[in-house]
């Protein structure tokens, strides 16, 4: 690739352009990311790779799965592996042929004077490509992830500038999925929860939005907070959705399931005593 020299201008997702285009991030590929940052050469600052997923019917960003892309980048230039993009794109292909390419991902905070050049790539790959950035080093205890989309500025006929305009940028995870990303973002772990730890944690976190929404219902009755009918259309769907079973019907399928979770965990502990015994005395059998 070329030189670096063209400016890059950053902007919040307060700016009113570009807001009709939105992003879903899928956690498999917030995982996939900081994995390939862990695993990165020892004198590369940062990693970036090849965002794959689809377009959604309502215009917005499906982004499902990734793939790390060698790359070396000094001050005034940045050389991509384009023999091995194009290798891992038609391997992922193989498996998903309705995953394509919607962008590329860099870790770090923001965008970087190479991004422009970067991103200018995979505008040859895809139309309107998104830019993804992670911080790997969880700032503030919090990963922060923004995605852009780039134009150009021009004066005449002469691109002066590339305008990087931060859009929408939503989320999504299971309950078991957000037990790993609050783990991943701690700084200092002492050690991974235990299925019936992260199921106490999960109770405690639905308990508190349960007690979010008595309160919210409570001040829309007493006329302390406005109504909000999107609000009220979501909480309709959620009771809604609740099985209707008596109490003692439900306290047994609660217990019947723990019963067969703790069995489960039982025999897996036998199994990996019988394991370790197994290893040591065939061990002890070599020695002697």
């Amino acid at each position: 690739m070329a030189s670096t020299n063209r400016t890059v201008l950053q902007f919040s997702s307060s700016s009113s352009s570009s807001q009709s285009l939105s992003a879903k991030v899928h956690p498999l590929v917030v995982f996939n990311i900081c994995d390939c940052y862990v695993r990165r050469p020892d004198q590369a600052e940062r990693v970036i790779g090849t965002l794959l997923g689809s377009v959604l019917p309502d215009g917005t960003v499906d982004i499902r799965n990734s793939y790390a892309v060698p790359h070396n980048e000094s001050v005034d230039q940045v050389a991509l592996d384009i023999e091995y993009h194009h290798n891992m794109l038609l391997s992922h292909q193989k498996v998903n042929q309705k995953e394509i390419i919607v962008g590329w991902y860099s870790t770090g905070l923001g965008v970087t004077g190479g991004s422009a050049l970067i991103h200018e790539f995979y505008s040859r790959e895809v139309p309107n490509p998104i830019h993804l950035t992670v911080d790997t080093g969880f700032t503030a205890g919090g990963g922060t992830i923004k995605a852009y989309v780039s134009n150009n500025l021009s004066l005449g006929d002469r691109q002066i500038a590339a305008q990087f305009q931060e859009i929408p940028l939503d989320l999504r995870m299971v309950e078991a999925e957000r037990i790993g990303f609050d783990i991943l973002k701690a700084t200092t772990v002492d050690k991974i929860p235990s299925d019936l730890e992260g199921m106490e944690a999960s109770m405690e976190h639905l308990l508190a939005l349960i007690n979010d929404i008595y309160k919210y219902v409570d001040d829309v009755v007493e006329g302390r907070v406005a109504p909000d009918n999107k609000i009220g259309k979501f909480i309709s769907d959620a009771v809604g959705s609740l099985p209707k079973l008596p109490p003692s019907d439900f306290d047994k399928l609660v217990n019947d399931s723990l019963q067969d979770h703790l069995l489960m965990v039982y025999l897996s502990s036998i199994t990996r005593t019988q394991l370790s015994l197994a290893e040591k005395l065939n061990t002890a059998a070599q020695i002697l």
